[in-house]
């Protein structure tokens, strides 16, 4: 699962989708079906784990003021293609939200012939055009390849 960069919530709180608002762990929870949006943040990143599912971010560093990916500037990007070659079991590359998807998949076309690469729309609550009830049938996807 790549973000495009964590927000001055996130970062404040050295953790992923920290912003109480942010709909990642809820939508998540619905993807793997369990209430991980309750648990600790230990709690989540371990139950993520326990489904195969993995946090990064498309861009590594840069200069943003507040927490708009439309902000974003003078960004340098993960290497994720790297990442991709350490991972043979690899299946799937899952995007939150569109600046995610943009940049990620520029970065990642020279694997899609082996990677699903899959865009979700943003758990932001910036995103806030669809209800939580259509952001999770589209994020619902996810559980084919999970189950597999």
């Amino acid at each position: 699962m790549l973000g495009s960069l964590p927000g001055e919530a996130s970062l404040a709180a050295g953790r992923y989708y920290a912003h109480p608002q942010n709909a990642f762990w809820r939508l998540m929870g619905e993807v793997i079906g369990e209430d991980i949006a309750a648990l600790p943040y230990d709690g989540r990143l371990a139950a993520l784990l326990r489904h195969r599912v993995g946090l990064w971010d498309v861009v590594g560093e840069a200069t943003r003021p507040g927490s708009l990916d439309t902000a974003i500037r003078d960004a340098t990007h993960n290497d994720l293609a790297a990442l991709v070659a350490t991972l043979p079991a690899l299946r799937m590359a899952a995007f939150n939200g569109g600046k995610a998807a943009r940049d990620g998949r520029r970065l990642l076309a020279a694997h899609e012939d082996r990677l699903r690469l899959l865009t979700l729309p943003s758990s932001s609550p910036a995103h806030a055009s669809l209800r939580f009830a259509e952001k999770a049938a589209v994020w619902h996807e996810l559980r084919a390849v999970l189950a597999d």
